[in-house]
């Protein structure tokens, strides 16, 4: 599946799902909505038929008492209308579902309708006790249960529509209840669906991100993991990478084959050269005048930094691609120390610097070390901190003792210092921090490079701590003995 594909998948189901409550809480609101038209048509349409038809057996009581006692046309033409009128409301009943009230009320009004004829010809003949015992024993009886069956039927649709609200209010707590859970349900999902969107597309992502800048910091054999087994347009990108790691890497090493290729025929040119310029300066081709010894120490000085380039440059490649063997042997760590302290005595006195050499109780007699490369690799060190100091500077070597049986270097100065955003790479190849301003003579940037090199060779580790302004400090540990073996097959480095 697609990145698009699954981005469309995604976005469609959030969209559903919370679309899902909004749905259902507009058809619960039509389904209320319903529910009240039908109250308002019947229980409330009832209770106006019921109050009506009150309204109308009262009237008739009324019209009753006026015919007993008018005696007239129009008050007997009256009763009929309003007999009627209630006959047709009770009717209406049986339609908002009271019919048992409807039946009781119609009986109730066909006894009212029965006996009204009667009493009204005997108020107009002046029978007036068969009048009133009409009214007495036969209207009023009926009029009275007709009005009690109203009251009745009134208490019912009452007590029906009190049943209705409280099940609507039920209803619509329950809707409120449902809607704030489905609510709650679809944003948990769709939470859920967009951590898995971002974790599909973030992860890869990150993961590239990774991956350049390793190949940035020269890691040409960092391979993706997490965009392996996938199909989307982040495996296509992740196959070009490796692609791109894969060919980065054979021209890297085509590149330092070149590198060593190049330095190994170089050497013997320049060998040449500075064999030809010492036999000049012997006068074996005769007497060298005052300008031409002039001529003749330039020379001889550029062709011994290129003969030291070449060498450094040979050195390098033979390290990366394996070949730089060490050759250990028991060396004693005090003479080492001292001949260095004496290499660099003069070097001090000559440039003001304060030069100190110190060494910590219990440090082994005898190392098992390439006295040669470690030599090389403190002069290095102790080069550079002298070329970085500025006159009543200080430069301090410290040795000590390590709890794991090694052995930890210091090399301080109160130099320039390094600036911290370019510490990670001042041990690559040809890279010079921009504190070269400060220093009293150009290098080349591979002396730090081999120095990692015969460090790790050695099964050791090499650190630095810088401060702009303040000094730079390397801290070399080292086990006191290591064996010769292949830089590839060096031991885990001994943590500083």
């Amino acid at each position: 599946m697609t990145l698009r594909s699954r981005l469309v998948i995604g976005l469609v189901t959030i969209a559903i799902i919370l679309v899902g409550p909004l749905v259902f809480a507009v058809s619960s609101l039509f389904r209320l909505r319903t529910d009240a038209l039908q109250l308002r048509e019947t229980e409330i349409a009832a209770l106006m038929v019921l109050g009506r038809l009150r309204d109308g057996l009262n009237d008739l009581r009324r019209e009753e008492l006026a015919l007993l006692f008018s005696r007239d046309v129009a008050s007997s033409a009256a009763m009929d209308r309003e007999l009627f009128h209630a006959a047709r409301l009770a009717d209406t009943l049986a339609h908002y579902n009271l019919p048992s009230f409807a039946s009781d009320i119609s009986t109730s009004i066909q006894l009212i309708s029965a006996a009204a004829p009667s009493e009204y010809h005997a108020a107009l003949d002046d029978q007036t006790a068969l009048a009133d015992s009409l009214s007495a024993h036969a209207f009023v009886p009926a009029l009275n249960r007709a009005d009690s069956v109203v009251r009745a039927a009134e208490q019912k649709v009452r007590q029906r529509t009190s049943q209705r609200v409280e099940d609507e209010t039920t209803r619509i707590a329950y809707i409120t209840s449902g809607s704030f859970g489905a609510l709650l349900l679809a944003i948990a999902i769709a939470a859920v669906i967009s951590i898995w969107l971002t974790r599909t597309i973030s992860r890869p992502i990150f993961e590239l991100r990774s991956g350049m800048r390793a190949v940035a910091d020269g890691d040409l054999t960092y391979r993706l993991k997490a965009t392996e087994s996938r199909t989307d347009e982040f495996g296509q990108l992740a196959a070009s990478f490796d692609e791109m790691t894969r060919q980065l890497a054979e021209l890297d090493k085509l590149k330092a084959e070149f590198v060593s290729v190049a330095s190994h025929e170089l050497k013997t040119p320049i060998n040449v050269m500075i064999g030809y310029l010492q036999l000049l300066e012997e006068g074996v081709y005769g007497r060298v005048d005052a300008k031409q010894k002039e001529v003749h120490r330039t020379l001889t000085t550029q062709a011994n930094v290129l003969l030291r380039l070449v060498k450094q440059l040979l050195d390098v490649s033979r390290f990366e691609a394996g070949g730089g063997r060490l050759e250990p042997r028991a060396t004693s760590l005090n003479r080492l120390v001292t001949d260095l302290e004496r290499a660099f005595h003069v070097l001090a006195v000559q440039r003001e610097i304060d030069f100190r050499v110190e060494r910590e109780a219990d440090l082994p007699d005898e190392v098992f070390w390439d006295a040669d490369r470690i030599n090389e690799v403190l002069g290095n060190l102790l080069s550079n901190a002298f070329k970085f100091t500025p006159h009543g500077g200080t430069v301090e070597l410290n040795i000590e003792p390590m709890d794991d049986d090694a052995v930890l270097m210091r090399v301080h100065d109160t130099g320039a210092g390094i600036p911290p955003e370019q510490l990670p790479r001042i041990f690559e190849k040809f890279y010079q921090a921009d504190n070269q301003r400060s220093a009293r003579a150009a290098g080349s940037g591979l002396g730090l490079a081999i120095a990692k090199q015969i460090v790790e060779a050695h099964g050791g580790s090499i650190l630095c701590e810088s401060t702009p302004g303040v000094g730079t400090t390397f801290s070399i540990a080292l086990p006191v003995r290591v064996s010769g073996r292949h830089p590839a097959q060096r031991p885990q480095p001994v943590p500083v």
